[in-house]
């Protein structure tokens, strides 16, 4: 890369993944989500040590990178700076936006890509009161990739969110649904004019997919 060229600024995700307890996947997905709304929200990144960074990344692709750990490669990323968030069986830890090729050594070697988790269960109609982010029915993707989509929908929602209801949602700890929509549903949902994602095409999918629909609870309503 060119020494005047600003590297790409992505968003660091890390879910813990042990062998013996893995996480469910809609777990993982929504703690994932609650993960991004978290560091939005974040007085560091509001006003703090991490906004400039924030400010930078947002201003380009927001693009956001999953990677796993267990054992010592988790605590050595509970040890740098970041969020941690925990939603049942899944902990997911998030981190201020770093350049593509500038990662802390200790994210750097973990793994990335390839993450494959299954619910146990069905997971249960969500709670109309709280946003969801409806998966895309007619797209295969690993629990890294989704994740990074739902965390996609969930910060397009939170810009699509006026500062009332940003309130209450910060007072109701942040919940958000992550399900995956029946054919029928997602043809309805893109036609709401909702906050909707559109792949960027550098992993799995093509470029232009739409992955992630974000919906608000029936207590908010998206910004016009």
């Amino acid at each position: 890369m060119d020494d005047e060229t600003p590297s790409e600024m992505v968003l660091p995700l890390v879910v813990r993944l042990e062998k013996a307890e893995p996480p469910q996947r809609t777990d993982a997905l929504e703690t994932a989500a609650r993960a991004v709304l978290a560091l939005l929200a974040d007085p560091r990144t509001t006003e703090g040590e991490w906004s400039a960074a924030v400010r930078r990344w947002e201003a380009g692709r927001i693009r956001k990178v999953v990677r796993r750990a267990r054992g010592a490669g988790w605590s050595r990323a509970l040890a740098l700076p970041g969020l941690t968030v925990t939603v049942r069986s899944a902990e997911v830890r998030v981190f201020p936006p770093v350049p593509l090729d500038g990662w802390p050594p200790d994210l750097a070697r973990l793994q990335v890509g390839g993450t494959e988790l299954e619910d146990a269960t069905p997971p249960p109609p969500p709670d109309p009161a709280n946003p969801t982010l409806w998966v895309n029915p007619g797209l295969t993707m690993t629990a890294g990739k989704a994740m990074a989509q739902v965390g996609h929908g969930a910060q397009l929602l939170w810009w699509a969110t006026g500062d009332a209801d940003r309130d209450r949602w910060l007072a109701d700890g942040l919940e958000v649904s992550v399900r995956t929509a029946s054919g029928p549903q997602w043809g309805r949902l893109l036609g709401a004019g909702l906050p909707t994602v559109r792949d960027g095409g550098l992993t799995e999918l093509e470029p232009g997919s739409l992955t992630v629909v974000g919906q608000p609870g029936t207590n908010r309503s998206p910004r016009p």
